[in-house]
């Protein structure tokens, strides 16, 4: 495909997520701008990414340090400069690298993890925000926090001067109903804003159940298939 089919592909498919959000926040009763579209890019080319960049979408996520990295070099030496969230789990070798080109790590799940990043993010101009993941169900596969670890995670990123405590992020579980989820997560929000009243960012909610976190207050949403298309794992 010639990147004009390409660019015409995806502004086809920005349309109508975009389209879906706005529907969405306004059945919440909530303005459009609340809710930011985070395009998940994995698998996909930097070439994507600059075109969605082009397109008005300023933020990407990725979940694959091994990609990412230089697929945002790339994208910068292109001129596209989106806020890059790492949405992935993460292990504590890979916080230099993550350091060097993520704006945003939703996936902290571990005060050792927040240690790491902490320090990997020294020298940073901007203090690198951090979102916990919290775990719906307690299924260690996905990760995510449970219990009392919020909170101790929590205070241990806001305690970083190198780092920002952002909100928290999820992922619905495939045998819960989404509303269920969210509603969930979104307690826990409210919760954790008592102590961090800054910390109100809510990652939650993907291309089959936007409108759902939306619903329970989702301030991103991580959009990959519905604005990308089906992806090759061969790639």
């Amino acid at each position: 495909m010639t990147d004009n089919g390409r660019r015409s592909e995806l502004a086809a498919a920005l349309i109508e997520v975009n389209g879906r959000m706005a529907r969405a926040c306004e059945a919440a009763g909530r303005a459009a701008g609340e809710v930011t579209l985070v395009a998940v890019t994995k698998t996909y080319p930097a070439s994507d990414v600059v075109l969605l960049a082009g397109l008005g979408v300023t933020d990407v996520g990725e979940n694959r340090d091994q990609e990412a990295a230089p697929k945002a070099a790339e994208a910068r030496a292109a001129g596209a400069t989106p806020r890059w969230h790492f949405i992935g789990q993460l292990q504590r070798n890979k916080a230099r690298s993550v350091v060097q080109y993520a704006d945003v790590v939703e996936s902290v799940d571990s005060v050792r993890l927040a240690e790491a990043l902490a320090r990997a993010a020294q020298g940073r101009p901007d203090p690198l925000e951090i979102l916990i993941q919290v775990s719906i169900d307690g299924d260690p596969a996905r990760g995510g926090v449970t219990g009392d670890d919020l909170w101790r995670v929590s205070d241990s990123v806001a305690s970083a001067d190198s780092l920002r405590l952002g909100g928290v992020m999820a992922v619905a579980p495939v045998d819960w109903a989404p509303d269920r989820a969210f509603e969930l997560l979104r307690g826990l929000s409210e919760r954790l804003v008592k102590s961090h009243p800054s910390a109100t960012a809510i990652s939650a909610g993907m291309s089959g159940d936007l409108e759902a976190a939306v619903r329970h207050g989702a301030t991103h949403v991580r959009i990959g298939t519905s604005l990308l298309g089906m992806r090759n794992l061969l790639r």
